[in-house]
């Protein structure tokens, strides 16, 4: 073939491929990870088309009867022309004004999310609008009302760590394609008032490889804490020292795992490795390998968020400055150490008594954006 033609021929080809790839990239890099999060108590509403909406307003000037215009209603009409209209809220980096995200720690070691507890159970509140992010810790040893489930062996309670457990597929209890995530939202939308737009679950050796791939995280402690299993020091490496200490996968595990000497303590351990991990990411040096990051971990986690999300929130996290960044817990002292009877397993096990009212209004200030003064 003569030369002149392979150009214009490869230019084609060239335009064609970009072409293609711009439509995988829309179809594939947007759809979500993991099945949607559906909640019975939610009403999600419908988005109509400018065309759609003048149909139906058409179809009701048509169809109802119309009242004969007075004067006073003709004058209030043309009034309300000039009235200025009401703003659309401004947001960064292509968000919505907030979206909130249920974190879930599976204590499943396996990443095919069949089954596990719920080993640590946050909600972020990611604000787009006046950029800022707040995390609250749910205590996990709640005994609540879990929904949904009552068919299978009479389970109408638990603790909110077992709603998870119970919504897994391996289980086999609850239908909804929303599965452990989506049974737990439920939970904590029947017992708190609490509804959440997404869900990230994280089972143990994800979070650990993690934290191995980004070459680990630096943490300051204010204390020393001795992380084997019985406190003996046996594993050097399990012991840290106080000040500025560097983990790896498995010493950040057990740190965020580590209940001593309550399991108060755990949400706070917790608190310093999500700082940790949090500004590893946000280093010049980790920002342009996070897509790639994504894709080496995006069959062992478990999530509705799309990556063209997760873009979204990385981007608020690059926009939003340290204090306006909290993480939130709950005062230790609105909650009792009880033992319940679990007729599920048959055993008397620990729990958490609280008011639930008072952790609702909690929640209902988290939402807002705000929380109450210690």
């Amino acid at each position: 073939m003569n030369k002149k033609f392979l150009i214009p021929i490869f230019i084609l080809e060239v335009i064609l491929g970009g072409l293609a790839l711009a439509y995988i990239g829309s179809t594939y890099w947007n759809k979500p990870l993991g099945p949607g999060l559906i909640l019975s108590t939610q009403v999600s509403e419908q988005i109509l088309s400018p065309s759609e909406l003048a149909t139906i307003d058409s179809q009701d000037e048509s169809s109802a009867p119309q009242p004969e215009p007075t004067p006073q209603s003709l004058i209030a009409r043309i009034i309300s022309l000039f009235k200025p209209q009401k703003e659309s809220i401004k947001t960064v980096c292509g968000g919505p004004s907030v979206m909130t995200i249920l974190l879930i720690g599976s204590d499943e070691r396996s990443n095919d999310y069949l089954y596990g507890l719920a080993d640590s159970i946050r909600v972020v509140r990611a604000d787009f609008s006046n950029p800022g992010v707040m995390v609250v810790d749910i205590p996990r040893d709640l005994w609540v009302e879990i929904p949904g489930i009552s068919d299978h062996y009479g389970i109408t309670h638990g603790k909110l760590n077992q709603a998870y457990f119970f919504g897994n597929p391996g289980m086999g209890y609850y239908d909804d394609p929303g599965a452990g995530p989506g049974l737990l939202a439920r939970t904590l939308d029947q017992n708190f008032g609490l509804q959440v737009d997404h869900y990230l679950a994280l089972d143990l050796t994800t979070f650990a490889n993690v934290i191995d791939a980004i070459g680990g995280i630096d943490v300051y402690l204010d204390s020393g804490v001795d992380l084997n299993p019985n406190q003996d020091g046996t594993d050097p490496n399990m012991v840290l020292n106080s000040g500025a200490v560097h983990l790896n996968g498995q010493q950040a595990l057990n740190l965020a795992q580590n209940r001593n000497p309550s399991t108060f303590q755990r949400a706070r351990n917790q608190n310093i490795v999500l700082q940790g991990l949090r500004d590893k990411l946000l280093t010049p040096a980790m920002i342009p390998e996070i897509p790639k990051l994504i894709a080496e971990f995006s069959g062992s986690v478990l999530t509705d968020l799309s990556p063209k999300d997760i873009n979204k929130l990385v981007c608020l996290a690059q926009s939003t400055s340290s204090e306006n960044i909290q993480m939130l817990e709950f005062p230790e002292t609105m909650f009792t150490s009880e033992k319940t009877f679990d007729p599920y397993r048959n055993v008397t096990t620990f729990t958490l008594g609280a008011d639930f009212d008072q952790i609702r209004s909690y929640l209902n200030d988290f939402i807002n954006g705000t929380w109450p003064s210690p």
